[in-house]
């Protein structure tokens, strides 16, 4: 994510804040949420003002936030109480650690290359059958948008843009209207990721006692 990008939250985080987080969200929370066990380990990564944070750990749910912006970070830690992180997604280093991430319009910010890199680190943080939730613009645009930079996808282009990231299939993908009141005419591309059953060191496969 670009310097510019972060500063436009940094600058516009209240007004970012109020216009998300009252949005009914719940029908995509709890279709991620579905696939995960209850007091599973979350990462919000990329939290925003901490809607859904406080979601996840209002249901019991174990949740690290993280988000790029330090304002946001004041904002969703008085608003979700707990800490949130500041740290930038190319600074995600854990393995193996949580069950589920929750990407929610943040990865987007990143160009497509830097998504690769990404995305590596997401599978290396999710522990084995771990899901990604994200979503995107729904379209074809890569770019500065509106002070911010924005990588669109529609499901051919994502699936085509997967082809180059090894141990995660496409699981589920619906196109949603935006919720926020008077945007009901932007698309959004939601999809569920899942991390593969088995990883590939050389020749040898680890985790066939799984087939």
């Amino acid at each position: 994510m670009g310097n510019k990008t972060l500063d436009y939250y940094n600058q516009n985080a209240t007004m970012f804040a109020v216009g998300t987080a009252c949005v009914d969200f719940r029908q995509t929370q709890d279709k991620f949420l579905h696939n995960l066990k209850a007091g599973d380990t979350i990462l919000d990564f990329g939290c925003g003002a901490g809607r859904d944070t406080k979601y996840f750990l209002e249901h019991g749910y174990q949740v690290d936030a993280i988000d790029g912006s330090k304002e946001l970070c004041k904002i969703a830690s008085e608003y979700t109480g707990i800490t949130v992180k500041q740290m930038l997604f190319q600074e995600l280093n854990e393995t193996e650690k949580y069950d589920g991430i929750w990407a929610c319009s943040s990865i987007l910010h990143l160009s497509k290359e830097e998504l690769k890199t990404v995305l590596k680190k997401m599978i290396a943080a999710l522990k084995k059958n771990g899901i990604i939730y994200t979503s995107f613009k729904y379209g074809e645009f890569e770019g500065e948008r509106n002070g911010r930079y924005f990588t669109d996808f529609t499901i051919d282009t994502f699936s085509a843009f997967m082809k180059e990231v090894e141990h995660l299939t496409i699981e589920e993908n619906w196109i949603t209207s935006d919720v926020r009141p008077e945007r009901g005419e932007e698309k959004w591309l939601n999809i569920i990721l899942g991390k593969n059953k088995y990883r590939l060191f050389g020749n040898i496969f680890h985790g066939c006692n799984d087939w």
